[in-house]
């Protein structure tokens, strides 16, 4: 599973080289990702990145709520992501299941997880910000299929409706992966 820590860590240095180049003005812009704008957005990655570091270290979802940013986002996104990697790199961890509040899943499916909602709002803090939205391919590949594979229409609703993920959106089939990869996630890459 070593290839999926790596591919994990290289989704963790390409968000925190997007949330790195968001300049401070650019902190109200509206994102690819539903009612969020960027600052809150970042401060949300920042909250994943750390409940998924508790639940691999076999602790329990926490949301923390509050602002977690402070003046350095960078800095804390990179302490988010040191823990989390920090806890992919105990004995156990790739071994065990996670348990999540609708189940228990195998750490190869947990681990994915990760890296695609990474991935993803990745893409939407680079959009929103007028970044470059191709990032890295292998990260993307890993991604999409983790998504095809596991973001199911049932699980696709508006906002309204209490849904996390919205419905797909239909893009050509040459699209840039990224673009494919944040369709497939709801967000309208144009």
């Amino acid at each position: 599973m070593s290839e999926h820590t790596d591919a994990l860590a290289t989704a963790l240095r390409q968000a925190s080289d997007v949330i790195s180049r968001v300049r401070p003005e650019q902190a109200a812009l509206p994102t690819p990702c539903g009612s969020w704008k960027v600052r809150a957005l970042v401060n949300h990655v920042v909250d994943e990145v750390g409940q998924f570091a508790a639940v691999t270290d076999g602790g329990e979802r926490d949301h923390r709520g509050s602002d977690l940013l402070g003046d350095d986002w960078t800095a804390a996104f990179d302490a988010s992501a040191e823990a989390l990697l920090e806890a992919w790199s105990r004995p156990d961890a790739l071994n065990r299941t996670h348990r999540l509040p609708f189940g228990e899943v195998p750490a190869a499916w947990a681990i994915e997880q990760h890296l695609t909602e990474i991935a993803i709002h990745t893409w939407d803090i680079a959009k929103a910000t007028g970044q470059p939205t191709e990032l890295d391919p292998a990260v993307g590949a890993v991604a999409m299929r983790w998504a095809q594979e596991n973001l199911l229409p049932q699980y696709r609703g508006d906002e309204a409706s209490g849904a996390h993920i919205g419905s797909e959106i239909p893009v050509p089939p040459d699209a840039p992966l990224y673009d494919r990869l944040a369709a497939f996630g709801g967000r309208n890459p144009r």
